[in-house]
């Protein structure tokens, strides 16, 4: 009997014993592709030898230190880097997690209005089908309504906008940019509707990911949404948790769209997986209000800027550029989509292929005609994941993709080092496990 608290209670998942590269191992020596890095996290794929090499050199040196008595190297050089790739941002703060790093771009967002005489400015804008972390704070600006449950009643107001979600949402004959700029209006109409001086911030991913299954925005989006937030000093926070370091192509997700945040938020693929680490990184005016006004940027957390997990992180960082990773996340995603769109060409339960990079969704639909999605209770993921494991294969397939009830879709995002004949094989396993599931329904 387990004594681990698993979120499932009723089950105990598998024991993986083992990786290298893309493969994953279990106990029962059964050997899987890791096409979905996880929850789109081991980017460097497992037991990359130059990784963990940096692990052990930093272990020798220094595992912990507070970060309100000392700093230390790797923390330094690490936002250095980020700073330096970055779309304008100065400065970086370390925590451990997703949820932890977006919760205090929250807090450090409304410390801006504070600190420049504002405080009114206590609201926050998202989008339905968000989700931004499992805290209460982050549960409550998401707009997943499986992941807010039973929760719901602990939360503040929610105030949501819709998402940009082409595939569904972009009208007959109205273009990208009608469609951006439509988006943008409903943005401003909340805004006024609850009153400029009280909103904070708007905050978004900046590629939807397992909510609705890594949905881009149409070109265009994200300067109109700029431009509506700078309109009314709403402050731009952009979640890129899952979407960022080099997951599109790109450093940051956000460099494609050529909108700068005033707040944004990496973690998953920061260190690969090889440490638990995220970052907030600010604009500089974010920087200078904080440091003209207390000074003290109100956050205190045990494992702020840990040195172990700053030193991976900068090892995983150097690697993909060094190794010319970004390159290849645009070329195997590109191979990926393609080969994807071709396999499916005739699968009538696959409605639409999407994404950037080696971050893509695949959405499945009743008809794709008229993206009818799957009845609620034929169960996708649970099948889509046990064919897929049989077929040697991790995928990460979700419901609710729609509104939070309806709908369903797979993530693929396998790791940076795949070569082109690990796309095939990913590919040529993922369409069996598709086949197998509608045959065996049908």
């Amino acid at each position: 009997m387990t004594r681990v608290l698993y979120r499932n209670v009723r089950a105990t998942p598998g024991t993986a014993v083992g990786g290298d590269g893309i493969h994953l191992f279990d106990r029962d020596g059964r050997r899987y592709i890791d096409a979905c890095c996880g929850v789109v996290v081991s980017s460097l794929g497992h037991n990359h030898p130059r990784v963990v090499e940096a692990i052990k050199r930093q272990a020798d040196q220094l595992a912990y230190v507070h970060a309100g008595a000392f700093t230390n190297g790797p923390a330094e050089e690490l936002a250095e880097l980020l700073v330096e790739r970055s779309p304008g941002l100065t400065h970086a703060y370390f925590l451990s997690g997703g949820s932890e790093i977006v919760e205090l771009c929250l807090k450090t967002a409304y410390q801006y209005h504070v600190e420049t005489g504002q405080p009114g400015r206590r609201t926050f804008i998202s989008r339905r089908q968000s989700y931004h972390g499992s805290t209460l704070g982050t549960l409550a600006i998401s707009g997943n309504l499986q992941r807010r449950d039973i929760f719901d009643p602990l939360l503040g107001p929610t105030h949501l906008v819709a998402p940009c979600y082409a595939y569904r949402d972009k009208r007959e004959g109205e273009s990208d940019r009608e469609y951006g700029r439509r988006l943008a209006a409903e943005l401003e109409e909340k805004i006024l509707e609850i009153g400029p001086d009280q909103v904070a911030a708007f905050v978004a991913e900046t590629v939807v990911g397992s909510t609705s299954g890594a949905v881009p925005p149409v070109e265009g989006y994200f300067a109109e949404i700029r431009a509506v937030c700078d309109r009314h000093g709403v402050l731009l926070i952009l979640d890129e948790v899952m979407a960022g370091m080099g997951r599109t192509g790109h450093h940051y997700a956000c460099a494609e769209d050529d909108v700068r945040p005033d707040i944004l938020a990496v973690g998953k693929g920061l260190a690969a997986g090889y440490q638990p680490i995220s970052a907030m990184l600010v604009a500089p005016h974010v920087h200078e209000a904080i440091r003209a006004g207390s000074g003290i940027l109100k956050n205190g957390q045990t494992f702020v800027n840990h040195p172990l997990a700053c030193a991976t992180a900068l090892e995983v960082q150097r690697t993909i550029v060094e190794d010319g990773l970004l390159g290849n996340v645009r070329q195997r995603g590109h191979q990926l989509r393609t080969r994807l769109t071709e396999v499916f060409a005739e699968q009538p339960h696959v409605g639409d292929v999407r994404g950037r990079g080696l971050f893509i969704g695949v959405e499945v639909v009743e008809d794709r005609s008229t993206k009818e999605p799957l009845a609620t209770d034929f169960g996708f993921p649970a099948r889509l994941r046990a064919e897929a494991l049989r077929e040697g294969l991790m995928t990460y397939p979700m419901s609710g993709t729609i509104d939070g009830r309806r709908g369903d879709h797979v993530l693929l995002a396998p790791p940076f080092i795949c070569t082109a004949d690990d796309v095939e094989a990913i590919v040529t396993r993922f369409a069996a496990a598709v086949d197998a599931v509608f045959r065996e329904a049908s």
